[in-house]
């Protein structure tokens, strides 16, 4: 793809994965940079404090992940800027998403107290779990303000289609990331808080590195300098769209809330099981997200070149890729599951359960697949709306699933709830994409 091109474009196999694929392994450090703090905090010889980092982890991305729309937003719009050729416009999205990502992470640092102790509630650990998870969230949320800087910087990349510096970035980040937690919370034994002080540290270097590389090519590094960067019309459209993402994020949220404030009611042991099973569905996940990013930058594009053609041809072939994968990222933890499990905890009755519930959280990969992609698509056609109330009605299906399946199955219908809610979410997407693209297209044709 040609970054300076606009109108009518080819989507190819190769297009698709090149795009694709620097994300996907770009994206692949962050379920390994789970693993590594879930392993360092399960050799640290206590449950509780395993399940404290899982406790702490869910609250984090309860608010932090919820800002998502940072990320999402910012590629729909720069991708549909790239496709009407409109310069000036990508770099006023770049600047308006930056500012408002450094004002909402101050926010959330200051208000971190009250945000802990009202998760704390939420939850309601055990205590030793409860107090592990205080230590680490008071220090890693000091990361907010650089962490949600790299939202912003990774959807401008994104939407530019330079997915290669973007796979870069995620590697700096998330690489520091892990060298540090290993080193920090085992060699040097500062434990769980050695875990967030390595977080901070990757996040911080992360974002200044990816602002320097994008400023290095503007025309204007002032962003008072940008034209249209205050332009009404522009900032209600970031608004509106911003509000549906995060919604949608909220809800997502929710669920997987839903899922360790259950587990947490089968008890310390069973909770740290599901926590090391996260990660596997975090690696099909992250996977998946790289075509949907494909999926963001060529939807976006085609709808700012008005050119469906490309629209077409890029939703058969990201899909076509996101089941492929899909399948060889199932099977593949089916195969090295169970060394994983042994990898990550050394307790012997976490590892059970584990082993138990491996194949519910292996299938996640397939039955999430159709998802993903829907995510993409929806986020760079900027169709909000439509994205948030299907999510909605996503969520209270699953709602319906764990109502019904958890007191007949516990920990085995918490797992089959989470694929149903998947499922759910990509069937009500896809079916409403057919209606939306001739609204977008049918002026042109």
């Amino acid at each position: 793809m040609d970054a300076r091109s606009s109108g009518a474009f080819e989507v190819t196999h190769r297009m698709v994965l090149g795009l694709a694929l620097p994300m996907t392994f770009g994206f692949l450090t962050i379920p390994l940079l789970g693993i590594t703090d879930t392993g360092v905090a399960g050799r640290l010889g206590d449950p509780a404090i395993l399940a404290g980092l899982a406790i702490g982890s869910v609250l984090f991305d309860l608010i932090f992940a919820t800002f998502n729309f940072l990320r999402a937003s910012t590629t729909a719009l720069v991708a549909q800027a790239w496709g009407r050729g409109d310069r000036e416009e990508q770099e006023a999205v770049f600047w308006r998403a930056l500012l408002l990502s450094l004002a909402l992470g101050l926010g959330v640092a200051a208000l971190s107290p009250f945000l802990l102790k009202a998760g704390l509630l939420l939850m309601a650990p055990e205590e030793s779990a409860a107090d592990a998870t205080s230590h680490w969230f008071t220090i890693r949320v000091l990361s907010a303000p650089a962490g949600l800087a790299n939202y912003a910087i990774l959807g401008f990349l994104l939407g530019r289609g330079q997915a290669r510096i973007g796979l870069l970035l995620q590697a700096l980040i998330n690489g520091i990331n892990i060298v540090l937690s290993i080193f920090l919370g085992l060699t040097l034994q500062w434990g769980i808080s050695g875990i967030a002080f390595a977080t901070i540290t990757g996040e911080t270097i992360g974002a200044l590195a990816g602002l320097a590389i994008i400023l290095a090519r503007f025309r204007h590094r002032n962003p008072l300098a940008v034209a249209g960067l205050l332009d009404r019309q522009r900032l209600m459209q970031l608004f509106s769209l911003n509000t549906d993402i995060m919604i949608r994020s909220f809800v997502l949220l929710a669920a997987f809330f839903l899922m360790t404030r259950i587990g947490t009611g089968f008890g310390p042991v069973t909770l740290a099981a599901n926590a090391v099973l996260m990660n596997f569905f975090m690696i099909a996940g992250f996977w998946l997200d790289g075509l949907a990013n494909a999926a963001e930058t060529i939807i976006g594009r085609s709808i700012g070149a008005h050119w469906r053609p490309a629209f077409d041809r890029g939703l058969k072939l990201t899909g076509y890729w996101s089941l492929v994968l899909a399948i060889f990222t199932t099977l593949g933890l089916l195969a090295i599951g169970r060394p994983a499990i042994d990898f990550l905890t050394t307790v012997e009755s976490v590892r059970v359960v584990a082993y138990d519930h491996l194949g519910w959280a292996a299938i996640t990969a397939v039955s999430g697949c159709l998802a993903f992609l829907m995510d993409g698509v929806f986020i760079g056609a900027t169709w909000s709306h439509a994205m948030r109330n299907r999510m909605i009605l996503a969520f209270a299906g699953y709602c319906v699933a764990l109502a019904v399946l958890v007191p007949l199955a516990g920990n085995t219908g918490l797992w089959i709830s989470l694929n149903v809610f998947l499922i759910l979410r990509g069937i009500l997407l896809a079916v409403r994409v057919p209606a939306l693209r001739d609204q977008i297209f049918r002026p042109a044709q």
